[in-house]
């Protein structure tokens, strides 16, 4: 499994797939979540506005994603 960290408080699925290297474009993540290959704590997820937040877990391909929040100072 691969933490990902966020500086805010949600992030959109879409803006994950990116931020996380997944893909390299917007309109990749795009078309993946439209064709069903993102989980979202295992459950397939259509909708790239979904709200992540830290400790939700993403699949995409296979590969897990868990994502972290940034350390307050």
């Amino acid at each position: 499994m691969t933490e990902i960290t966020i500086n805010t408080a949600t992030i959109r699925l879409d803006q994950f797939i990116k931020w996380a290297g997944i893909t390299a474009t917007g309109g990749q993540a795009k078309e993946i979540i439209a064709l069903g290959l993102v989980k979202v704590n295992g459950q397939i997820e259509k909708h790239r506005s979904h709200l992540l937040a830290p400790g939700d877990e993403v699949i995409v391909k296979g590969v897990c994603y868990r994502i972290k929040a940034a350390p307050t100072d």
